[in-house]
């Protein structure tokens, strides 16, 4: 999640809000994973994910994989 967020950070979410285009947002895998990026698209049925650390490729997930996302709302940093 580095560089935005740090080891550390607090970070609020809100899984009730809302997401669009451009929100950080958290997303939990039904697999564990769990990370932090920045929506780009969210279609019918998957993700389009950017991530904040260049050193971490995109992501598109299929939206039947994703156990919940929230939008970010907040940090300490």
């Amino acid at each position: 999640m580095e560089p935005i967020y740090r080891d550390g950070d607090i970070i609020i979410v809100a899984p009730q809000a809302s997401i669009r285009r451009g929100d950080r947002v958290v997303v939990k895998t039904r697999e564990g994973e769990v990370m932090a990026k920045q929506l780009l698209r969210r279609t019918a049925r998957k993700y389009e994910l950017q991530s904040l650390n260049p050193e971490h490729e995109d992501r598109t997930i299929p939206i039947e994989d994703v156990e919940w996302i929230a939008r970010i709302l907040w940090a300490s940093q």
